[in-house]
């Protein structure tokens, strides 16, 4: 039998990669404010998110300085790219994974942080239009004892098939259920959820299979500082007919209304007004943001 050696890019591609993929990333944004400044919203959130999804997936991980350092360097070497105040921002990904060559079902010898940015505009083809959502009852994005409350590279591939075959029928994005009951909704493919009926405003309780995101986060005290009852909770997906409101929040999607929920066949669509609960609250995120609002949580991290 003859045997020939692997070509040298195969045998480089064994030796910089880890088979099973370890991977976490991040995503947060640098903006640019109306006084010229530059601005980092909650990075040291993203930071120990980070961590906790490290530890979760047996990895080392840079100390939250180390991180929230690596996200302003990486603003400051972009900063041309970042958009004027209202016309986009500067999405920044911090990356960790496992690049030591291994071959066995073992943590890798080595790993990887890095950052990458681009400038972005609206996350949504639709742009700022309300999204019409699809409840798929066939493709779950996590289940108990998973990874699906880690922003782990593994909870995202998996769903690609389920936000193409939507696409294909013409809707935004899909609204995923718990895998156990089928009942209970838990987040969209990249974002998660809001109800409001009210005054009062639920959303899936975090326990293990949905993200805590930071936009998640931080709707939730600008609620309650507005005078809303906000509730983490087990949330049927029957509610949602009687819903007044429904929104998604998340670093990409900043704060986006719901127009409609496909779920078993029933389209239900949601009144598009001025006066939305969610466009409240992101005038508000955004005022933030941009230093028109004054900044009383620690929030803003000014870099320029």
């Amino acid at each position: 039998m003859i045997q020939r050696a692997a070509p040298a890019y195969i045998r480089k591609l064994f030796r910089f990669s880890s088979p099973h993929l370890q991977g976490l990333f991040e995503g947060t944004k640098a903006y640019r404010q109306d006084n010229g400044g530059l601005s980092l919203f909650r990075p040291r959130e993203n930071a120990i998110r980070m961590q906790i999804g490290a530890e979760r997936m047996c990895m080392p991980y840079p100390s939250t300085d180390q991180f929230v350092d690596a996200v302003k360097q990486t603003a400051l070497a972009n900063k041309r790219w970042i958009p004027p105040p209202g016309k986009g921002s500067l999405y920044i990904r911090p990356l960790l994974f496992g690049s030591g060559s291994i071959l066995g079902l073992a943590p890798a010898p080595e790993y990887t942080f890095l950052v990458y940015a681009s400038p972005v505009g609206n996350y949504f083809k639709e742009g700022t239009a309300p999204l019409n959502l699809y409840v798929d009852e066939d493709f779950h994005r996590a289940s108990r004892g998973g990874a699906g409350g880690v922003k782990s590279i593994t909870n995202y591939a998996p769903v690609l098939r389920a936000i193409r075959n939507a696409r294909e029928r013409g809707f935004s994005d899909v609204l995923y259920l718990d895998s156990v009951n089928k009942k209970y909704i838990e987040e969209v493919s990249s974002c998660n959820i809001f109800v409001v009926k009210g005054k009062v405003i639920s959303t899936p309780i975090a326990c293990g299979t949905i993200l805590e995101g930071v936009t998640r986060k931080s709707i939730m005290v600008i609620a309650i500082d507005l005078g809303y009852q906000v509730e983490e909770r087990l949330i049927e997906a029957d509610e949602l007919i009687s819903a007044d409101e429904v929104f998604c929040t998340g670093t990409a999607v900043g704060v986006a209304p719901v127009g409609s929920i496909t779920y078993k066949g029933q389209r239900i669509e949601y009144k598009i007004r001025s006066e939305l609960v969610c466009k409240k609250l992101y005038s508000t995120l955004v005022g933030i943001q941009k230093g028109h609002i004054e900044d009383k949580k620690d929030w803003i991290v000014d870099i320029e």
